[in-house]
Formats: C-alpha cells, sequence, structure tokens
C-alpha cells in the first residue's frame, strides 16, 4: 500500500489547491515581470505542483525521514571518517558574535574571529608538528591543491624549474593524482608490497631531479602504518624532492605521532574526517594547509599574524603561493573544530586516535572469518577485505553493500582501494559504542551466512528500501532528474 505521503510531490497536485497565496499589490500599474527583458520572459506559466502547505510539510518531513545519516545510525564508511558531530560546535558556530561580522569589516573590529583563526591554526600546528597553518582553502581536495601549489612554487623560486613530476603510491586516495594534474604535475605511480605498504625498492629509481615531492598518507588507504617513513623521508629529501602529506587518516594518529617528526614538509587536513565538522555535499568544508619551517612564506594569502601587543592583523606575501579564496575560508567549520578541540582538551585528543584504531581492530578481529581478509596483523583506523572467504556462490562486495541496506545500515565503501577485487573498506570512528559495533558486527555475520544458505536473497538486495536495486550504470550515465522524465 502505497501512502499519500509517499507518492511524488506532483502526484499529489489537484488543481485550484493552494499552498500559499501573494498578497496583492500595493501599487497600480505594471507587472511583476516588467523589469525582466522581453526574450526572457515565460511564454506560458511554469508547470509546478498545486498543493496545499500541510501536506507540502508531511511530504518533504517524512522524505527527510528516509534518509541516512550518522545521526540516525552507524556509518561504517570507510576512506572518509564520519564521526558524530556534537551539537555544541554547531551552537558555538550560530553564535550571533560570529554570524553578524561582516568579513569585510577592519581587522580592528574582528579581533575575536581573528584570535579563533589563529588559536585553531596554532592548536594544528601542534598536533601535527609542522610550523604555519592557513586555514583558507574550502575542502580537503582544495587543501591539496594548495599544497601542490607551494610544492611547485618552492621549487620554481629556487629555479629548479624541471621538478614537474609527483611520486603517487597505487594505494592513494584518488584526489592525489587528480590535484596533481591540476596543478600542472605529472604523475608518478610508485607500487605497494605485498603487505599493503610503499615499496622502498621500486620508489628508488624514480628518484631524480625531475621529482617535485612525493604524496602520502600514513596511515594508509589500507588502514596500515608505513613504518618505512623515516627511508622515505630521507631518499625523497636526499633527491630535492618534498614530502606532502594527506591528512585524511590523521584521525588514526592523533595524540600519538605527528607528520612533522615523520619528516613531512607539507600537508593538508580534512576538519571533517579528524575535527568533527560536517561532511558531505560538496560543502561548505575547510582544508587547513600545513608547512615545516622555512616555507611559511609560501602559504597563500591572506595570512593571519600576532603582533607584539597580541593584536591579530592580516599579513600578504609576495612570495606567497597566491590567493585561493575569498577572505578566510568557511570560518563557520573552522569555528566548529576550534570547539570541538577546546571541548575535548589536550588530554583527550590524545585518545581520539588509540580509541579508533581499537574499534577497527575489534570489527575485524570478529569478521575475519566470515570475510577475506588479506593482510594480517593490527591495522589502525580501517581495514580492508577482499570479500567474503567463501565466494563459491558468487555473492560479490555490491550484493553484501546493498543487503546491509535491509538491515538499516549504510553500506562501507566497497571496490576501493583498487589493489583487491572484491574491497570492503570499514572505518568504526572513535564514538561508536562497544553495543554498536556489536550490532553491526552481528549483521555482517547473518549476510555472511545468508550469501551460503540463501544467495539469492542477497543477490536481489535491497528489499525494504523506498527504490529498489538500479541499473547504477544507466542510472549514472542517464539520470532522471525530472518529475516528466520519471513518467516517462
Amino acid at each position: 500500500m502505497i501512502r499519500n505521503y509517499d507518492k511524488l510531490i506532483f502526484e499529489l497536485s489537484k488543481e485550484g489547491r493552494v499552498g500559499y497565496s501573494l498578497p496583492k499589490k500595493e501599487v497600480d500599474g505594471g507587472c511583476m515581470c516588467c523589469g525582466i527583458p522581453e526574450n526572457l520572459r515565460r511564454e506560458s506559466k511554469p508547470e509546478l505542483p498545486e498543493i496545499t502547505e500541510f501536506d507540502v510539510v508531511r511530504h518533504y518531513t517524512n522524505l527527510s525521514n528516509k534518509n541516512f545519516g550518522v545521526d540516525t545510525g552507524f556509518y561504517p564508511l570507510g576512506s572518509c571518517t564520519m564521526k558524530y558531530n556534537p551539537r555544541i560546535n554547531e551552537e558555538m558556530a550560530a553564535h550571533t558574535a560570529f554570524t553578524q561580522l561582516h568579513p569585510a569589516v577592519p581587522v580592528e573590529c574582528a579581533q575575536g574571529a581573528l584570535e579563533v583563526y589563529y588559536n585553531l591554526a596554532a592548536s594544528l600546528s601542534e598536533v601535527s608538528g609542522l610550523a604555519e597553518f592557513t586555514l583558507n582553502p574550502y575542502a580537503g581536495a582544495h587543501g591539496e591543491l594548495t599544497g601542490l601549489m607551494i610544492m611547485r612554487q618552492y621549487h620554481i623560486q629556487r629555479g629548479d624549474l624541471k621538478r614537474t613530476k609527483v611520486i603517487v603510491p597505487d594505494s592513494a586516495h584518488g584526489t592525489n593524482p587528480a590535484s596533481a594534474a591540476v596543478c600542472g604535475l605529472q604523475i608518478v605511480e610508485v607500487k605497494s608490497t605485498a603487505n599493503g605498504t610503499v615499496d622502498v625498492e621500486d620508489l628508488k629509481p624514480l628518484l631524480d631531479d625531475t621529482i617535485a615531492g612525493i604524496m602520502m598518507t600514513n596511515p594508509n588507504t589500507l588502514g596500515i602504518f608505513e613504518t618505512e617513513i623515516p627511508e622515505i623521508s630521507r631518499l625523497v629529501h636526499e633527491c630535492g624532492g618534498l614530502l606532502y602529506y594527506d591528512g585524511a587518516n590523521l584521525n588514526a594518529v592523533l595524540g600519538k605521532c605527528r607528520p612533522g617528526d615523520m619528516g613531512f614538509d607539507i600537508m593538508h587536513i580534512n576538519l571533517h574526517k579528524t575535527f568533527s565538522t560536517p561532511h558531505g555535499g560538496g560543502g561548505p568544508g575547510d582544508g587547513p594547509v600545513g608547512v615545516r619551517a622555512g616555507l611559511e612564506h609560501l602559504l597563500p594569502n591572506p595570512q593571519v599574524k600576532k603582533d607584539e601587543n597580541g593584536k591579530f592583523y592580516l599579513q600578504c606575501d609576495e612570495k606567497s603561493a597566491g590567493y585561493v579564496s575569498n577572505f578566510l575560508g568557511n570560518f563557520g567549520v573552522i569555528m566548529r573544530a576550534y570547539t570541538y578541540i577546546l571541548t575535548l582538551g589536550r588530554e583527550n585528543v590524545k585518545m581520539v586516535g588509540p580509541l579508533a584504531v581499537l574499534n577497527a581492530n575489534y570489527v575485524k578481529e570478529s569478521l575475519k572469518g566470515e570475510y577475506y581478509l588479506p593482510i594480517e596483523g593490527i591495522c589502525k583506523h580501517e581495514f580492508v577485505f577482499d570479500g567474503l572467504a567463501d565466494k563459491s556462490t558468487g555473492v560479490t562486495t555490491l550484493d553484501i553493500a546493498k543487503r546491509l541496506l535491509d538491515y538499516g545500515y549504510h553500506a562501507p565503501t566497497i571496490y576501493f582501494p583498487l589493489l583487491f577485487h572484491q574491497s570492503i573498506m570499514i572505518e568504526p570512528t572513535e564514538t561508536e559504542s562497544k553495543e554498536t559495533l556489536d550490532e553491526f558486527i552481528a549483521v555482517m555475520k547473518k549476510v555472511a551466512q545468508e550469501a551460503i544458505e540463501n544467495p539469492e536473497v542477497v543477490k536481489s538486495a535491497p528489499h525494504s528500501t523506498p527504490v529498489r536495486r538500479l541499473d547504477e550504470t544507466t542510472a549514472a550515465r542517464f539520470p532522471k532528474t525530472t518529475y516528466k522524465q520519471m513518467k516517462g
């Protein structure tokens, strides 16, 4: 039975129904479209649904209840930490002292906001081991681009113009080679060893005077800590290159080790992955970029500084990599991250990484009998299965992901990283309780059992969602985005 509020908004439309009436004109003469050029005016009325306000509210409220988010259920999405965003973060970001501050006011009238910016940058320097940060980039990928701009500017200012190549591991996030390409750099791939870490022997012959640097994530996309970082750092620096740290997995080592201490020169941080700011939909976000001592002048303009009297001011450096955003980034996101750090305090920030690692290893060890674990050993914040341990019935990773929807779980990342054919990347965060993890483990085991005893029920999943399994290739290439297309 399809309930009234399950129908599409156009299906609820009845001629003559009204949701809102515009007031009558108070000025005689003319029409509302008089200011619109003749060639841009409509020739016919727009085809909009005619429906009451109450039915509109009920429709969209029930539609929103079909959404899945970290506030409604467990989100084991690998490669991107989806952690709880404490409500105090939202309260502080919505404080009128900040929301009513125009970004173009004189710096004398924005000392409080500039202090937040300065203090968050200093906090990120502390947890990363790097000298200075900018918070100007609008997202993690934007931060990557900014970091690579800094890397390239570093070599250009030294007159080392041959360095136009960046080394990227075969297990890297897809944004790494994309950001390098956008920055005009050529990508050179370095292979991984059987244990999932960068192959140092494969790296050595790639290093020459054309290499601008190497991009690495540590722990890497498989959730494995790169133990050869000191040697990689030595090799890359000796050939004249720089080390770039993709901060996507910083959450795993927060409070335990720092990229700057590992030898990295530049890094970006995804505030949503480590410091509990919202994520999704393409923004708003913030991707702070940090640099080691000696590279501070290359950070994008403007840079927030503090004088000897404790006053904050903006500084622009002619040797900077340039401007990457208007004003000083997304301040609401910056405010949320700053609140999160202050809420945790120095002592509890140190617990984030260990608890994330504990949760990941607990889930991994609980499921490795039913799912194939290609790389044994202790993982960090995430781990990757290569499909089911028993693949005899032909149930795939996609089937498992679809079946999880029937049990009320968002699926983990699947088919990434590309090192395995049936990758299932699972990343529980430090904020999830043991009870939640136990429930997820039980469902994963049940799906594995169904795959053996009743494989068709898994292969045809999902069964309880508003939309059943789609032809995903056709849906992506030829999406139906209007009511007319759906009825056609």
